[in-house]
C-alpha cells in the first residue's frame, strides 16, 4: 500500500504515542491495556479527524477550493479540527452544527468545541435535531457558489474513502510501532460513529495481513446499521486503493450496547470511564466518543471477554475539549 500516491498535506504530529496503561490495567485485573494517543495529533487541540483531514484538505487544495464546509453535532471534534486545518492552508471554513442532544445548557451550546470553532475563525450556523445536514451543506455550497466562491464539502466526521486513508495509515503506523518493540497486539478497540476511522483501520489491518481483531464500540447507530456503514465505506476505500475485496463482512464488528440515551447523551458508564482514566493515568478522554468506547471496553473486560494476558490497544480519538460542554453531567 503506497499511500503517497494520494494527495496529502501534513497537519498531524505523527507517529502518535503508543503507551501502556499500567495503573488502568491493574485496576481492572488485566489484560494489558495500551492506548494509541490520537488525541496527540496536535492540530487545533488534536484528535482523530486530523489524520483524515490530511487527505481531505489536500483534495480541496487540488480542486482549487477557497472555503470548506462541514457539519457535525454541536460539540463536534471534527468541526473544530476542520476549521483549524482550513486555517493552516489559508481557506475559509463554514461549520454547520446540529443539536442532536437538544440541550440548551450554555456550556454545551457555547463552550468547548463551539468556542474554539469561533476562535479559529469559522462561520458557525446552528440547526435543530434531525435536520438533513447533507442537504443543508449543499444549500450553503450553492449560496457560496452564487457569490463567486469555490466551496469544498467535507462529510460529517470526514468519513468518506478519501478521509479513511488517514486510518489506513494509522493501522500501518501502529503495526510498525508494535513490531519495533516486539509487542503482540491481540485486540484493537476503537469508538465508532461516522464509520471512517473503523473503516480505514479494517482496510489497513486486512491489507497488511495483521490478524488483529478490530472491535468498534458504537456511539450512535444500532449494531446492524453501524456495521453496514463501516463495511460499505471500507469497501469503497479498498476500491479506491485498488485492492478490492480485501475486507470481508465478518471482519467488521461493532458492539453498540453502550450508546445509552443517544449520540452525545451522557451515561454513568462513560462518566466512570472518563474519571478512571483521568485519576489513574492523567489522560483526558472525551464524553461522546472515547469515553463511551472506553466504557464499553471496561464492561467487556469485567465480563471476562478477554484473557488476562491479552494485549489490547485502545484508540484514543481525542476530543477532551468537549468535556467543557458537559460540566453539569460530571457534577464535580
Amino acid at each position: 500500500m503506497h499511500l503517497s500516491r494520494f494527495p496529502r498535506v501534513h497537519l498531524a504530529h505523527l507517529p502518535t504515542p503508543l503507551e501502556l496503561l499500567p495503573n488502568f490495567s491493574k485496576a481492572l485485573g488485566g489484560p494489558n491495556i495500551y492506548i494509541k494517543r490520537d488525541d496527540c495529533t496536535g492540530l487545533g487541540s488534536g484528535g482523530n479527524k486530523t489524520r483524515k483531514l490530511e487527505f481531505l484538505i489536500a483534495d480541496a487544495v487540488a480542486q482549487n477550493a477557497d472555503v470548506v464546509i462541514t457539519q457535525g453535532a454541536t460539540q463536534s471534534n471534527h468541526a473544530r479540527q476542520t476549521v483549524a486545518a482550513a486555517c493552516k492552508v489559508g481557506m475559509d471554513c463554514e461549520i454547520l452544527l446540529e443539536n442532536r442532544t437538544e440541550s440548551t445548557e450554555r456550556d454545551y451550546v457555547e463552550s468547548g468545541n463551539v468556542f474554539l470553532d469561533k476562535l479559529f475563525g469559522a462561520g458557525v450556523t446552528h440547526y435543530s435535531k434531525d435536520t438533513d445536514m447533507v442537504e443543508a451543506m449543499e444549500v450553503m455550497a450553492a449560496d457560496l457558489k452564487a457569490k463567486g466562491r469555490r466551496p469544498y464539502i467535507i462529510p460529517g466526521g470526514g468519513s468518506n474513502a478519501i478521509g479513511a486513508l488517514g486510518y489506513v495509515n494509522c493501522a500501518i503506523e501502529t503495526l510498525t510501532q508494535a513490531n519495533d518493540r516486539g509487542l503482540r497486539i491481540d485486540h484493537f478497540v476503537t469508538a465508532t460513529g461516522s464509520a471512517g476511522t473503523q473503516a480505514g483501520l479494517v482496510v489497513g489491518f486486512e491489507a497488511t495481513n495483521s490478524n488483529i481483531p478490530l472491535l468498534g464500540i458504537g456511539v450512535r447507530a444500532p449494531k446492524e446499521k453501524q456495521e453496514e456503514n463501516v463495511f460499505k465505506l471500507a469497501c469503497a476505500t479498498a476500491d479506491m486503493m485498488e485492492i478490492p475485496g480485501i475486507v470481508t463482512r465478518d471482519k467488521v464488528v461493532a458492539n453498540c450496547d453502550y450508546v445509552g440515551g443517544g449520540y452525545g447523551v451522557p451515561t454513568d458508564s462513560m462518566i466512570e470511564a472518563v474519571s478512571m482514566m483521568a485519576k489513574l493515568e492523567g489522560i483526558l478522554m472525551d464524553p461522546v466518543y472515547s469515553g463511551k468506547g472506553l466504557a464499553g471496553l471496561i464492561d467487556l473486560i469485567r465480563k471476562g471477554n478477554f484473557k488476562a494476558d491479552d494485549n489490547i490497544v485502545f484508540l484514543h480519538t481525542g476530543g477532551s475539549v468537549a468535556l467543557f460542554g458537559y460540566l453539569k453531567a460530571f457534577d464535580l
